[in-house]
């Protein structure tokens, strides 16, 4: 018995940006400095994979979003034919990048206080290369009582799913919505 779910259609990698180019489409002279700084703060981070979103949320928008992200993902660098075991390493660093952030996208209006991961939980179905672009599919089932819900899929290029992984954190919000002030 055999069966997986159908990888979604997306654009490939090749023809998408990288967060550090979406960073700095955003990052002009009419920016708020408030956002500057997020952005920035962002920007800094020395993050060791390529991350292409496919559906980058909007990152001035206050709105409720659907609790959903796709993302091409590879380890930077050279990693090759090694143990299987250090890709799976890999892998487990790279489903973490952004999981709970994806339980946070229906209550952007929401100043986060404490977000921190419970468990996190994966499964290996076939071999990958964390150095090749795979895609990942992130969504948020559930949140409530303080805590989300956040499941995800690795997939090769060639639509074969690699991992399944899922995760559950705590989340504790301001009790009062941000305000914009736009």
């Amino acid at each position: 018995v055999q069966h997986q779910f159908t990888m979604p259609t997306v654009p490939p990698p090749e023809e998408l940006l990288t967060q550090e180019e979406l960073i700095q489409k955003f990052l002009n002279p009419n920016l708020a400095e408030r956002y500057r700084k997020h952005l920035n703060k962002i920007q800094a981070e020395d993050v060791p994979i390529d991350i292409k979103p496919v559906n980058p949320p909007d990152v001035f928008c206050l709105e409720p979003q659907e609790p959903k992200q796709l993302f091409w993902v590879r380890a930077r660098g050279y990693i090759g034919e090694t143990d299987m075991k250090v890709h799976c390493c890999v892998a487990a660093y790279i489903s973490d990048y952004a999981f709970l952030g994806t339980a946070l996208l229906p209550h952007r209006q929401y100043h986060i206080k404490f977000l921190v991961s419970l468990d996190h939980s994966m499964w290996f179905h076939a071999p990958f290369r964390a150095d090749h672009w795979m895609l990942y599919e992130c969504e948020s089932p559930w949140a409530g009582g303080c805590r989300g819900l956040v499941q995800g899929r690795l997939w090769r290029r060639d639509g074969v799913l690699a991992v399944t992984c899922a995760q559950e954190g705590v989340i504790r919000v301001e009790q009062k919505p941000n305000q914009s002030k736009l």
